[in-house]
């Protein structure tokens, strides 16, 4: 049991749940509730009460689902290559610009003041999640805090953290922040993020030298820049903004996961002084070619699902690996890879792989226990499944179903 401030300033009892895997981290926030449709009383449709009723519900959920539409396109317009731009966020569904929305972030809620949220001095778990929290401020009183949470709130500067010296976390995901900035004084902070924000490059953060894990999921950054400090840092999370090129990553010795799922890259490169990396997840990207991963002679996870890779190779060195996962991509044949007896998971869905010989390569992976084939020319046999667990009869589980004994 763990106790933290909330931003109502109760003192709340909670249980922390270790969650495997950086997706259940990110995959979305706390259901703070929920709404529930409760069904009309029984009026005959027949009766002017019920036709009139009728009528009205009709025309609410056809302009809430007309409304849904445009929020959902709004959201497509986000996602785009333009995303995030206050100009973009404005216009409404058919371009114009939404005068009821205000210039900048679009942000409906209003900032609350930070003297109507009560802190405790000797808390050390701080929790400020969802406060409408516009400026960082009047936290000098938290000196004993060692994890600060500020997430979901509308604020849009770093700044005013100079006093707190022993944070060893820092959460800002899902603000309104553009720049790294005023974090020297927080030199034992060993994770960071910032994941959701506006953010264009990575800067700032020199002085951070102890820092394990960074989170700089979803903004707008186009370069891998300023990270030769990082010699401790085990994770680097860039997944979903505007990198082209792997590069600067040569320092990181010490990193263990790397995280660059859709970004615009198109070659694997500069990736041969990662030598304690276990983690490379680079899916949802360019690449057309496996390559450069000849000195990841500790990885054990690959993903590199949704590019355009052609043929299996260059894993030559990497025999390590546990999860290969290289689906939906463009890929005829399963060849190069009888030498990974270490293979537990293998993710090979949405190919072209036709031939039931290729299932061969598996065979000296003696612990494997998931195969996704599905979609594959190999799934229209009438005897698909049946061929898989005769072939791997280690496998325990075929696509999204488990064996059966």
């Amino acid at each position: 049991m763990h106790t933290r401030t909330s931003c109502c300033g109760a003192v709340e009892n909670w249980h922390f749940a270790e969650v495997k895997g950086r997706a259940a981290r990110h995959s979305g926030h706390d259901v703070i509730g929920a709404r529930r449709w409760r069904p009309l009383a029984a009026v005959p449709r027949t009766s002017p009460v019920g036709r009139t009723l009728v009528g009205l519900l009709t025309r609410n959920m056809a302009a809430r689902s007309v409304g849904e539409l445009q929020d959902m396109e709004v959201d497509r317009r986000g996602e785009s290559e333009e995303s995030g731009d206050d100009d973009t966020r404005r216009r409404s569904i058919n371009g114009d610009v939404d005068p009821s929305q205000a210039a900048g972030t679009g942000k409906e809620e209003s900032p609350v003041d930070m003297d109507t949220i009560t802190l405790d001095p000797e808390e050390e778990d701080v929790d400020l999640v969802h406060c409408r929290i516009g400026k960082i401020e009047g936290l000098e009183v938290l000196q004993k805090a060692k994890t600060l949470s500020l997430r979901q709130n509308l604020i849009k500067k770093i700044e005013n953290l100079d006093s707190l010296t022993s944070l060893r976390e820092l959460d800002l995901y899902d603000n309104q922040i553009r720049k790294l900035e005023n974090l020297h004084q927080l030199t034992e902070l060993e994770q960071l993020d910032v994941s959701f924000n506006i953010l264009r490059k990575v800067e700032g953060l020199e002085q951070l030298t102890s820092l394990k894990k960074l989170f700089l999921l979803h903004n707008k950054i186009s370069g891998i820049a300023n990270l030769d400090h990082f010699t401790c840092l085990e994770m680097l999370e860039l997944g979903s903004n505007r990198i082209r090129v792997i590069e600067n990553l040569d320092a990181l010795s010490s990193l263990q996961s790397l995280f660059l799922g859709t970004n615009k890259i198109t070659k694997l490169q500069n990736l041969d002084g990662l030598h304690n990396l276990t983690v490379l997840s680079i899916q949802s990207n360019r690449i057309t070619k496996l390559e450069g991963l000849q000195n990841l002679v500790s990885l054990k996870e690959l993903y590199l699902s949704h590019n355009g890779i052609e043929v299996i190779e260059g894993l030559e060195n990497n025999k390590k690996l546990t999860t290969l996962d290289i689906a939906a991509n463009r890929i005829k044949r399963i060849e190069n890879i009888g030498h990974l007896t270490e293979l537990q998971e293998f993710w090979m869905n949405d190919n072209q792989i036709d031939n039931w010989s290729d299932l061969d390569e598996l065979k000296n992976a003696r612990s494997l226990e998931t195969v996704y084939l599905e979609r594959n020319p190999l799934q229209k046999d009438p005897q698909y499944r049946r061929k898989i667990m005769l072939a791997l009869p280690s496998v325990r589980q075929i696509d999204a179903a488990f064996i059966r004994f």
